[in-house]
């Protein structure tokens, strides 16, 4: 199974492909997709679209984990964040990828059993458990404990269908 993650963005969209390889979760790809912030949005969301769709027809992911909206301080942040998830959840739909959304304190404390870690320490967690060296980007490893986030929900629910399928 192949799972991508996306930390969504109008200026910045981070992802993070993961494989399972012998019940072993192993990073594909990672990286952040950079937009012109001068350019207006709509263009940036055909962009967005785009690389999005390029990831996808590249590494043919069955799962995609996307971080849940928030509203933070800033509303028009918050207008132009979810534009661009629109538009990434759209590309996954239309290539039949099955979308799961996250809030982002829950990654967290999957990830790394606190819901109010720093990104960094995300990162250094996220870099352990897949055996990377160092990630530069915080979008890009933001990305990855999403996809791996959903691993460890997938497993979870893998568990507890043997275990009714024992009961029945």
């Amino acid at each position: 199974m192949t799972i991508i993650g996306i930390d969504p963005g109008s200026r910045f969209l981070g992802f993070g492909i993961i494989s399972f390889k012998n019940n072993v979760l192993v990073a594909r790809e990672y990286g952040v997709l950079k937009f012109d912030s001068r350019e207006d949005l709509t263009t940036r969301l055909l962009e967005i679209g785009q690389g999005v769709k390029d990831l996808i027809q590249e590494y043919k992911p069955d799962h995609m984990s996307i971080e849940k909206i928030f509203l933070g301080k800033n509303a028009d942040s918050a207008f132009k964040l979810g534009h661009a998830r629109g538009v990434v959840i759209y590309q996954a739909l239309e290539a039949r990828v099955s979308v799961f959304e996250y809030a982002t304190r829950s990654v967290k404390k999957g990830i790394t059993g606190n819901g109010a870690s720093d990104k960094d320490h995300v990162r250094m967690v996220v870099q352990n458990l897949l055996k990377l060296p160092p990630i530069k980007s915080l979008d890009a490893s933001d990305a990855l404990a999403l996809a791996c986030f959903h691993s460890t929900q997938i497993r979870m629910q893998s568990i507890k269908v043997r275990q009714m399928e024992k009961t029945i």
